[in-house]
């Protein structure tokens, strides 16, 4: 079987809500933005390149790749281009089974995104070629069905609260507020969500970079004095600053988990020789596809460290391979961060089409268990938000 072409198609939808530099939000340094906005542009869009890897046996493969300039600092236009006149080509020729190569072929720095949408193709076209779901290609299915956790958008103290019981009544039992910047009144909405949630919810917090060293320190220092069950705080301090979040980690009880400071398996060995974190957020978009996740999740589990499967906004292609990563990782904290089912529709098909649609079921979500991802794009609604 040898790749005859590779090709991307854009896509740009309006997304009905946000959950970043909200107003009232404590956080003084939101690093990234999820949504393009401008003059040209003045209602919010998620972005995406859908990539389709076709073979000269009639097998295809369709990966995503999500676009946000804050925090990829990549452009829909650079992905496509990225994927149509460079990487692409690269693989054209090659058989897609050869996937340690074609990865290596492709690594080039900062086209994270880029790589994630090939690198999904292919693992959705050698399922099909084999006729099994992909997370048998990565290691094999350990679970049914995943826990979803979900961010809460940074505000008072009682809507953050309220948007958790929303959730609640939809059956979700984890969740990561967005704080960071100002650790008593950020202290005030962690209690307050706890208060409202119950003592048996997970609930995690995500400062963004947004801390100085002594300020994380305070924060987790408020959190366990007022009873709130902290389960990790995510990125306390600047991405660039292992030596800080090494000693935020080692004057709290609290766990830290690395973020924006873990893109690539190499940042992954500097976080763990550093001691810098007890967890590993792990994006697949950030890695730059299943192959590269899986690989830090294996340095994680080498170090005794754990890893959480975070949000990675995106279509119903990145949620089912996110899927099927959580159910192929033993290392992996169970409840995993879906926070974009709420932010625009998935674009699958129907399960009356066969296909499975992801709907959200007491709180979780299913792993497809079909060849490949087990998910079909819905070609008709995506033409709707083609660019």
């Amino acid at each position: 079987m040898k790749i005859t072409s590779v090709e991307t198609i854009g896509l740009s939808l309006p997304v009905g809500r946000t959950y970043y530099n909200t107003d009232g939000a404590g956080t003084k340094n939101e690093w990234g933005r999820l949504t393009r906005v401008s003059p040209k542009r003045p209602t919010p869009v998620a972005e995406y390149a859908i990539v389709r890897i076709e073979t000269d046996q009639g097998v295809a493969g369709i990966g995503e790749a999500p676009v946000d300039i804050g925090f990829f600092g990549q452009t829909l236009e650079q992905v496509r281009a990225a994927v149509d006149d460079y990487l692409g080509p690269q693989i054209v020729g090659a058989d897609p089974f050869d996937r340690e190569m074609l990865a290596h072929r492709i690594a080039y720095r900062g086209n994270s995104c880029a790589r994630s949408g090939i690198d999904l193709a292919l693992h959705d076209l050698m399922g099909k070629a084999l006729g099994v779901p992909v997370s048998d290609l990565l290691g094999g299915s350990g679970k049914a069905r995943v826990p979803v956790a979900v961010e809460i958008a940074g505000g008072p103290p009682d809507e953050m609260a309220r948007a958790c019981l929303e959730y609640i009544a939809q059956g979700v039992r984890a969740f990561k507020p967005k704080i960071g910047g100002y650790p008593n009144r950020d202290a005030e909405r962690l209690a307050a969500i706890r208060q409202a949630v119950g003592p048996d919810v997970s609930l995690r917090a995500d400062a963004n970079q947004g801390y100085s060293v002594k300020e994380a320190i305070a924060l987790c220092r408020l959190a366990e004095a007022r009873g709130v069950g902290l389960e990790l705080l995510e990125q306390p301090v600047p991405a660039w600053d292992l030596q800080g979040m090494a000693a935020v980690r080692r004057a709290v009880d609290t766990l830290i988990e690395a973020d924006e400071s873990c893109f690539s398996i190499h940042d992954a060995m500097q976080v763990v020789r550093h001691e810098a974190a007890d967890v590993l957020n792990v994006k697949v978009a950030k890695a730059g596809g299943l192959y590269n996740a899986k690989r830090i999740a294996t340095i994680a589990e080498a170090a005794g460290l754990q890893c959480v499967l975070g949000t990675a906004f995106g279509l119903g292609i990145t949620r089912a391979a996110k899927l099927h990563l959580a159910s192929a990782t033993v290392r992996m904290i169970d409840a995993v961060e879906f926070t974009e089912i709420g932010l625009h529709e998935a674009l699958l098909c129907e399960p009356d089409n066969s296909h499975l649609a992801l709907p959200l079921d007491d709180g979780c979500l299913p792993v497809p268990d079909g060849p490949g991802l087990g998910v079909a794009l819905d070609w008709d609604k995506a033409e709707q938000y083609r660019v």
